[in-house]
Parts: structure tokens; C-alpha cells; sequence
């Protein structure tokens, strides 16, 4: 954990009807704060730490990294959530979303109305597939680019808002991943993640299966700090999701899935499911979990 000093205020707002209650998280400077490339560097080390060994890659029968389609595909209404309320406040109506990472474009797809242009980035052909295909169901323009980002920054147009949902962990430089977010919103960024790696809940599955410890860093704080490093007045809100993107897939669907992230063949997709049930219901994919939403406006928005 990175050292600055937190304080959280309460806060709450209504959508739809409904109090959503979150938690505002203001990072307050601390005299043993490191500098920001250090934190930047202290991030890039905590996701390598992520790496499987290589003795249990080479053991696996499928790439553990991949993402399924399928579990990013979006069926039926979009809950709200404070990452979507924090998008639509500084969205004009018919305005445009730039989504980055965008799967099968649930971060954007919330955002309609008042969005009139989607452009969805992804470096899986069928998740742009899957984006497009959602977009013409609802009516609205859109553009898909196929990459990652930042690498396909420069040809990739700015929109009145930039969102990022889930992608923050899989990125080791995410000072300049940040810097481009910024660079393309004429209003505001918000980015959503875990409050802990996404794969934390996996941790004990790894030290059943192959006796490894996991690590749990870094952590949703320590891309704030980051994002403030960069000089972008970021605000973190905190809040539980419940379920995840996990219950797109049927049980036996997910514990296949997560046979092929432990590096284990199908025909033990009968053990995963053991362990998973001998575990804590706080370590299944599909339990509650706290997530941050990060937001902050740019200069653009602010005059």
C-alpha cells in the first residue's frame, strides 16, 4: 500500500427514485507520500507480482489471460451505478462517450440517452463486435477501434466524455494510460475498478491448487494517487457492487472459466467447483464487492 492519509465523507444521491449511497474518498498529502514516478513504479511492480509462475503456465492447457465474449456481453437493463450518474452530470444531451477497454460496451451503453455517439476501443475483435451489434440495437451512432490503449491514442478521436471501466489492472503504465484518457474528453474522465484486484477472490483457489500465495495489491487508492500524481483533481466514491460480470455466465460456464484462469484442464471443472463452494461466499466471482469509481473533469470541462 502506497502511504498517503484518507478521509471519507459520506455522501448519497438519488437515481431513478433510488438512494444510491457511496463514500467520497479524498487523498490528503502526507509528508512520507512518495514522489509520483515512484508510485507509478510501485504500481507497475504490484501487477507483476501478479504474473503466473512460469512452471504453472507452461502446464496450461488454454491462455488463462483470455477474456470470453460471452461474459462481457450485455443482456437486459444496466443497473445505475455512481460511475454512470458521474458520466451522465457532464454529458450534453446527443453528446458523444469515448470508452476504452470497452468489452461489449456496458460502460458506454448506460450512458444512453443522453449519448447520441458511442466509439467503443478494444483490442478483441469480437468484443467490438459484440459493442456494435449493442449499439445499432439502441439506436445510436458509433465507431469501433481495434487496439490498445494507448498505442491507438493517435488515431482515435475525443469525445465529450471518456470512460474506463475494469481495465485499470491490466495496465503497468498507468501514468500514461491516464494521460491519454484525459488528453481525448472535452469533459470529464471516469474510470471504475475494484477496490482490490479483480482476481483477488481467487486467491485461495491458487494456494488449493497449487499451493502459491497471491498477492493483493495494488489496490483502487493506489490509482488514485496516481491519477493525482499526474495533476488531475480526482474524486474516488466507493461502492458495492453486487455481482459481477461473472453472472453473464451460467455456474458451469464460470467454473470452466475458471478452470482456464487457474491453468487447469476442463475435465477438473468438477474440483473447482468443490473448492469454490468449500470456500467463503466473499471469495465467489459473483458476490457483493467493493468498487471505485474515479472521476475527474478536464481542463475543457472546468472553463
Amino acid at each position: 500500500m502506497f502511504e498517503y492519509e484518507v478521509t471519507i465523507d459520506r455522501c448519497s444521491d438519488i437515481v431513478k427514485g433510488r438512494p444510491i449511497v457511496a463514500f467520497m474518498t479524498t487523498a490528503q498529502p502526507n509528508p512520507q507520500t512518495p514522489d509520483p514516478q515512484k508510485i507509478e513504479q510501485q504500481w507497475r511492480a504490484g501487477l507483476a507480482d501478479w504474473a503466473i509462475p512460469e512452471h504453472i503456465m507452461a502446464q496450461a492447457p488454454t491462455n488463462p489471460w483470455i477474456h470470453p465474449v460471452g461474459q462481457f456481453t450485455v443482456v437486459g437493463p444496466i443497473a445505475d451505478s455512481p460511475s454512470h450518474l458521474a458520466a451522465r452530470r457532464a454529458l450534453p444531451p446527443g453528446g458523444s462517450v469515448l470508452d476504452i477497454g470497452c468489452g461489449g460496451g456496458r460502460a458506454a451503453l448506460a450512458l444512453i440517452p443522453p449519448a447520441g455517439h458511442i466509439i467503443g476501443v478494444d483490442h478483441q475483435p469480437g468484443m467490438l463486435a459484440a459493442f456494435a451489434e449493442a449499439a445499432d440495437a439502441r439506436g445510436v451512432t458509433h465507431e469501433e477501434i481495434l487496439g490498445d490503449w494507448p498505442d491507438v491514442a493517435h488515431r482515435t478521436p475525443s469525445a465529450d466524455v471518456v470512460v474506463c471501466h475494469h481495465v485499470a489492472y491490466n495496465v503497468a503504465d498507468l501514468g500514461a494510460f491516464i494521460t491519454e484518457l484525459s488528453a481525448h474528453a472535452h469533459h470529464r474522465v471516469v474510470i471504475e475498478l475494484p477496490m482490490q484486484h479483480p482476481l483477488t477472490w481467487m486467491n485461495p483457489l491458487w494456494k488449493h491448487f497449487w499451493d502459491i500465495d497471491r498477492p493483493t495489491t495494488p489496490t483502487a487508492h493506489d490509482a488514485l494517487a496516481i491519477i493525482r500524481g499526474r495533476g488531475y483533481d480526482a474524486h474516488l466514491e466507493q461502492f458495492a457492487e453486487t455481482g459481477s460480470r461473472s453472472n453473464a455466465l451460467d455456474p458451469q460456464a464460470q467454473a470452466e472459466a475458471t478452470c482456464v484462469r487457474l491453468c487447469l484442464p476442463i475435465d477438473r471443472t468438477h474440483e473447482v467447483i468443490d473448492a469454490m463452494s468449500a470456500n467463503d461466499e466473499s471469495t465467489h466471482p459473483s458476490s457483493s464487492r467493493p468498487v471505485a469509481t474515479i472521476w475527474w473533469d478536464t481542463e475543457a470541462g472546468r472553463t
